[in-house]
């Protein structure tokens, strides 16, 4: 899958991971992350919950990894620049 087209997240140039989306779909998945998160916040804010507050975020971030890690470009190794 080697298609660049196909992916929302493609590899880092510099360094091991995954850049800023390249497709309106990863751009979606970021802001329905954000939303979510400060929503989290403003919410759990209210009731006072903080162990509940960090593990909301804990969940979100570890959704978020996952969208980005299947959705995304394999990152193999380390990059040092393009190619």
């Amino acid at each position: 899958m080697n298609d660049r087209s196909t992916f929302w997240f493609p590899a880092k140039r510099y360094g091991w991971g995954w850049g800023l989306p390249v497709s309106w779909q990863g751009w979606l998945v970021i802001a329905a992350y954000l939303a979510l998160l400060f929503g989290g916040i403003y919410y759990f804010k209210l009731m006072r919950a903080t162990l509940c507050l960090v593990l909301y975020m804990l969940m979100l971030t570890v959704v978020l990894i996952a969208v980005v890690a299947f959705k995304g470009e394999r990152p193999l190794r380390w990059r040092w620049s393009k190619g």
